[in-house]
């Protein structure tokens, strides 16, 4: 069978700054030993197995991290080093493009935690998903991280007292790509906490979180249907209107907006921390009797056309309206909006420079705020 040409996101495994976080991680053994495994399946049904443990291992190992909070970069270039192998594969048994696709699929799945939001079956717990993000950016600086996706890994597993009762965080993460959203990856991973099956129990609250602007987190109040211009981690552009879900129940029409229901009052009051938290309530749209797009605070105006919302029009946008839609579209009254967090900046031009004290110092600030803010919004 053979094998696929590696994406442009995989092919900066090569670079010498992944190569070197990957050996301080630990993970650099990851992707021979997953290699070893896949040429030793029988069949697809085993490469598939194969394919789902080696995943999940990653995930697992990513949020034992024994040194406090987690590095993202770690599982991010780690994944990426499998997913080529994966690419790589030339089985002795026939593998068509659609099972090698739903391979990698798998794989990222797995590896991001949507297999672990899983939650105990206890009736007084309160259920809480969050959500984080990749790092992006990386044509710019290959070393960065994302502080959403280290939150999301020192967060998974962690309690929470709010009101005399015990809330379970359980967490993912999501790439920076286009296609995976046009896929359907966040109802995949977010719709049974909205519509659970049976015998689950649904999520009392689901919060995405990305990084933002320097020096504060932002509360966006307003999330828009729109994609900008601006590439993903793969290079591709895909500006125009949010692909509609492929899941129901769904709105139809699409609504230009979603809200954020997140206790907004409560996190404004209550989670205190080294940085500011700002109520974004800004959009950017076109007039309604035309002209350019305009930015500006209070929302929505009538008969205006959405460009952006308060967290702007790039994925972690379009993630925050996909969840807040899905709230809407089961007409459940939760908790469900968007973070953005301070920028993480490695602060250090010289390329084999990994880390530094003020970077380990505002990593660890910056998620242990956002723990304050998701308290704070289940509290209110």
């Amino acid at each position: 069978m053979r094998a696929t040409a590696m994406t442009v996101e995989e092919s900066r495994t090569a670079f010498a700054a992944p190569q070197a976080i990957l050996r301080r991680s630990g993970f650099a053994a990851a992707a021979p030993l997953f290699a070893a495994d896949l040429a030793a399946a029988a069949d697809a049904e085993e490469a598939e197995g194969v394919v789902a443990s080696h995943g999940r291992r990653l995930w697992t190992e990513a949020v034992r991290q024994s040194d406090g909070v987690a590095d993202d970069r770690f599982l991010y270039w780690a994944r990426l080093t499998l997913s080529a192998r994966l690419r790589e594969w030339r089985p002795a048994f026939s593998v068509d493009e659609q099972r090698r696709a739903a391979l990698a699929d798998r794989l990222e799945r797995a590896s991001r935690g949507h297999d672990d939001l899983v939650f105990p079956p206890d009736d007084k717990l309160l259920r809480v998903v969050v959500a984080g993000f990749d790092p992006f950016g990386l044509d710019t600086d290959v070393r960065r991280s994302n502080p959403s996706g280290a939150a999301a890994l020192t967060l998974h597993g962690s309690r929470l007292e709010i009101g005399g009762r015990s809330a379970a965080l359980r967490t993912a993460i999501f790439p920076t790509r286009w296609r995976d959203l046009t896929a359907g990856m966040v109802e995949q991973a977010l719709g049974p906490h909205y519509s659970p099956g049976p015998g689950a129990v649904a999520a009392d609250a689901v919060i995405t979180v990305s990084q933002g602007r320097p020096g504060r987190f932002d509360l966006p109040r307003y999330s828009a249907g729109m994609r900008g211009a601006a590439p993903d981690n793969e290079g591709v552009s895909a500006p125009g209107p949010v692909p509609p879900p492929r899941v129901e129940p769904a709105l139809d029409p699409l609504p230009e907006w979603t809200a954020s229901s997140l206790r907004r009052g409560a996190v404004l009051q209550h989670a205190e921390g080294r940085f500011p938290v700002h109520d974004n309530t800004e959009v950017t749209e076109v007039p309604a009797e035309g002209g350019e797009p305009v930015t500006h605070a209070g929302g929505p105006t009538p008969g205006a056309r959405v460009r952006a919302g308060g967290g702007g029009d790039y994925v972690s946008n379009e993630v925050a309206y996909r969840n807040t839609l899905l709230r809407d579209a089961t007409g459940r009254e939760i908790p469900a909006g968007h973070v953005l967090t301070p920028v993480l900046e490695l602060g250090s031009a010289d390329p084999e420079a990994l880390t530094s004290p003020d970077f380990e110092r505002d990593r660890a600030d910056i998620v242990e705020q956002l723990r304050a803010i998701v308290q704070a919004a289940l509290e209110g």
